[in-house]
């Protein structure tokens, strides 16, 4: 399912990132997005997540691999304006912190968000993959 907002801007969430890292089933679809380094956001709380998730059970490789190429997209920290859009985000849409924070930083620049994960399915401006 697909629900376009019509952005050339990008999230994907942690999931994307770690299957893409670690060339997993939907790493493949994730590079369409991914390699757009130029039109790519990620959060602060991905980059914490991924980096984490790759370091506990891919290694340390992996993991700064994944934080060079990071670097190369536009890295959005969580400020006030975007915790407090999380907060609505979370409430009305019932996700759990992180979810809320990427949802509400993709919703926040236009982006469009791309994940697998279906609690995401029928939200406005979301890509499931």
């Amino acid at each position: 399912m697909t629900t376009r907002n019509g952005s050339s801007l990008f999230v994907v969430d942690s999931s994307g990132w770690v299957d893409y890292m670690a060339e997993g089933a939907k790493a493949e679809k994730y590079s369409a997005y991914i390699q757009q380094e130029q039109a790519l956001l990620l959060p602060t709380i991905a980059l914490y997540e991924v980096y984490k998730k790759l370091l506990i059970t891919r290694g340390e490789s992996l993991a700064e691999r994944f934080h060079s190429h990071a670097l190369r997209t536009q890295v959005v920290s969580l400020d006030e304006r975007l915790a407090l859009a999380a907060v609505a985000a979370s409430i009305e849409h019932r996700l759990a912190m992180a979810d809320a924070i990427i949802y509400a930083t993709a919703h926040a620049y236009q982006a469009q968000l791309v994940t697998s994960d279906t609690h995401f399915q029928r939200l406005p401006g979301v890509t499931l993959i």
